[in-house]
């Protein structure tokens, strides 16, 4: 896949899963382990993270560092989501799916090397030919 189409998806992406953060806090709020304080609070936080490592995806010059931050976000909002497959938590407005709340967790790997792959240098046209 060209990394060009790949920084504007996952940056959409997370864009998207942000501005949801915002307008709809509520489920996200459910997933949040009762350990951690102020879940509303962490919630808006992350989603403004999300936000703006999308945005900065998008902006060549800070486009490595996003990705970057992305990596620490994915690896930060995984509890939430460990805590909804471990608990089989019934979340408002999503569908109650314990083998999706588990295939979820992966995908978070995913979303790690996606991110990851972002932060590499472009190869120059010539050594992409080797």
């Amino acid at each position: 896949m060209n990394k060009t189409i790949a920084r504007l998806f996952l940056a959409l992406g997370v864009i998207t899963a942000g501005t949801f953060h915002w307008l709809t806090p509520h489920p996200f709020v459910q997933m949040m382990p009762t350990v951690l304080p102020y879940p509303l609070e962490l919630v808006y936080i992350s989603g403004f993270f999300e936000i703006l490592g999308g945005v900065g995806l998008l902006i060549p010059f800070v486009s490595r560092a996003a990705a970057w931050g992305l990596i620490l976000l994915f690896i930060a909002v995984f509890p939430a989501n460990l805590n909804m497959a471990v608990n089989d938590l019934v979340i408002d407005g999503l569908p109650h799916n314990l083998v999706a709340y588990w295939l979820r967790l992966p995908f978070q790997g995913v979303l790690i090397a996606w991110a990851w792959w972002l932060t590499k240098p472009d190869l120059p046209t010539s050594e992409k030919a080797q």
